[in-house]
């Protein structure tokens, strides 16, 4: 498939008599897909019943003559404020039990039927009316789901759906719910905590002290699937009246939801890419690090959410918005360096993109958003990005069609173990995703490509290595195909270490077949209180005490295991700082006899089936494999 780009476009945003001599200069730029219609339900209908599609007609032929393709949002992230008079209720509420309010987008309870009800209306009309339109060569489904923290609310029509969800989930004698199955599954005799009733169940927010993480952690799973049954109420919409693919815009570190399961539904996993954005508060990085990396985004971040979004829509995944210049609503927002959107969009082509579309065609001059750049100035200028975007349109008019290649290294994600440590942390900033970005960027620094996959049985199969960092549910089948790999397999810390229902099980975790380790305790770790490693390095945060007779290849100071083998099998017994990470990474390796490079700073390799990728964050140049990078640059080579 040929690598491809494109923009979004609000074509109610601006006057009628500039939408031609847009379509023209995005088609002269080189794009080919232009997004439109995901925020527009008060122009589509601005009175409950009365339609107006006359402008959308109008705009998708104006960009189709142009030779653009559309990709049609559903507009149901911003619904019209007739929708509040018309059902009051709908609006999430947060942890502190106080609604949100209109003024914004996002404003609406997952749960709330009434609310689905008139977005299964509109998805409908927009459907019957566009489905078989020629210039419609996509779809998208609302818009950046979980954004602002929307996925999770403690709404009442919220607790009514999960008390159903919960009678679904503990099915007694012919299939009548069981209180009492709930009651022993949570471990509700502690405190006093048992019910009679599914009805007398809240949800788990202003309790006294910390909720029932049982409970918690059934809230989180039904949350979660609020997302997949709102999306699919779409999805089987448009695929009624269309054969146009579908997809959904995800974000950078959006963990509230499974994009799994979601992706299940779809045919085109997206995620909407803001490097500098996402620096300050999302990646996992020093003040050193972001001050490095203040104008070019860290290194990894957008690698890491590109190779996850790759596994969500299992092969097929686009960017639907690459920030092209500054934006508006990160704690700073600097312009990125002169290079920087080239270099982005190389590295989402570099990861299999099939599409980078940039955010936005013009700046807005109005509301929220008129800080954030876009390819054009609002009085219609080209901008940085613009360039740049023309020369990236240039570069892949005759670049390789793109050509994904399996990775020999996998490392699993998984959203339940992610809910999981935030249930509970054991420790103050603990986080499960910070363990995995750790664990991927010594990987990087390796020079290595990576594959990310869910916990599943099947997506283990081709690998020499896999790794399975803080995976604190182990679900038998999983245990099962894990223990039956041939790979080479690094588990810890945190493995197991919790069942199904978020007790500690017993026999004690890992209880890994073919490993004789088990985890006697735990304990986290002050960030002034290390445990040095003989090898080098440190043990920061968090650690497993092991009992085993496994080998031990590394250990502290003080003479306990750290690092244990037995067959294909590794533990590791703590968080690893990144001089320890990066030296056990290559111990791994190493036992899987795969090839590692030293790459220095912010020098990243990846490999596709036809090209090698080099990839140079940094100001200044750097010496790899006898070559040169010059500051801020991208090489491809045939490979």
């Amino acid at each position: 498939m040929k690598r491809t780009l494109g923009t979004c476009y609000y074509p109610e945003h601006w006057p009628r008599e500039i939408w031609e001599d847009d379509a023209r200069r995005m088609a002269e730029a080189g794009l080919t897909w232009v997004r439109i219609g995901e925020f527009a339900w008060s122009r589509l209908e601005p009175v409950a019943g009365q339609y107006e599609f006359d402008w959308l007609d109008d705009a998708i032929a104006v960009l189709g003559a142009a030779g653009l393709k559309v990709v049609l949002g559903t507009p149901t992230a911003t619904p019209p404020r007739w929708m509040i008079d018309r059902h009051p209720d709908m609006l999430a509420v947060d942890a502190e039990g106080r609604p949100r309010k209109f003024g914004s987008r996002r404003h609406y309870c997952f749960s709330h039927e009434g609310y689905k009800a008139d977005c299964a209306r509109i998805v409908t009309k927009l459907a019957e009316r566009y489905g078989r339109n020629p210039h419609i060569a996509a779809w998208q489904t609302d818009n950046e789901y979980g954004c602002h923290d929307t996925t999770i609310s403690y709404s009442d029509a919220a607790r009514k759906a999960f008390q159903g969800w919960l009678r679904n989930h503990y099915p007694g004698q012919g299939n009548d719910a069981d209180i009492d199955a709930l009651n022993a599954a949570w471990g509700n005799i502690f405190w006093s905590m048992e019910y009679v009733s599914f009805d007398q169940i809240d949800l788990p927010n202003l309790t006294v002290t910390e909720p029932n993480p049982s409970h918690v952690l059934d809230f989180r799973r039904f949350a979660s699937d609020q997302v997949v049954a709102f999306n699919r109420l779409q999805t089987e919409i448009i695929r009624a009246h269309s054969d146009a693919p579908i997809a959904h815009n995800y974000m950078g570190r959006i963990t509230d939801f499974d994009h799994y399961d979601v992706g299940a539904d779809l045919d085109i996993a997206s995620w909407d890419s803001y490097p500098l954005g996402f620096l300050e508060d999302r990646v996992p990085a020093t003040v050193q690090q972001q001050r490095s990396y203040a104008r070019q985004g860290d290194p990894d971040f957008q690698a890491f959410h590109h190779d996850l979004y790759r596994a969500v829509g299992r092969g097929r995944w686009w960017v639907m918005e690459q920030q092209p210049g500054p934006v508006n609503w990160a704690p700073y927002n600097p312009a990125p360096l002169p290079g920087m959107v080239r270099l982005w969009s190389w590295e989402a082509f570099a990861h299999g993109a099939e599409a980078v579309c940039y955010f936005r065609w013009r700046q807005a001059p109005m509301a929220q958003e008129q800080m954030h750049a876009g390819l054009l100035r609002p009085d219609s200028a080209e901008a940085q990005g613009l360039i740049e975007a023309r020369e990236v349109a240039a570069e892949i008019s005759d670049a390789p069609d793109v050509s994904p290649a399996k990775a020999q290294v996998a490392l699993i994600f998984d959203y339940e173990a992610e809910w999981a440590w935030q249930i509970q942390p054991h420790g103050q900033g603990l986080s499960y995703f910070e363990l995995v970005f750790d664990t991927y960027r010594a990987l990087r620094r390796l020079g290595l490509s990576i594959d990310i996959v869910p916990a599943d049985g099947m997506a283990l199969e081709g690998y020499a290595l896999i790794f399975a960092p803080g995976l604190m549910h182990l679900p038998d089948a999983f245990k099962t195909a894990l223990a039956n790999s041939a790979a080479t397999i690094m588990l810890g810390p945190r493995t197991g270490a919790r069942d199904g229902t978020m007790r500690t099980p017993v026999p004690l975790p890992p209880a890994m077949p073919g490993l004789d380790v088990t985890v006697s305790h735990v304990e986290s770790l002050r960030p002034d209180c290390p445990i040095h490693l003989k090898g080098g390095g440190c043990i920061r945060s968090y650690r497993d005490v092991l009992e085993t007779t496994a080998q031990v290849l590394d250990e502290t100071e003080r003479g306990e295991a750290a690092l244990v083998a037995q067959g294909n099998i590794l533990y590791s017994a703590g968080w690893f700082d990144p001089e320890a990470m990066l030296r056990v990474m290559r111990m791994a390796c190493d036992r899987a006899a795969i090839p590692t490079r030293n790459l220095p700073g912010g020098v990243r390799c990846r490999e596709t089936g036809a090209e090698r990728f080099w990839f140079n964050h940094d100001t200044v140049p750097h010496e790899v494999d006898g070559m040169t990078l010059p500051p801020i640059s991208v090489r491809r080579e045939g490979i």
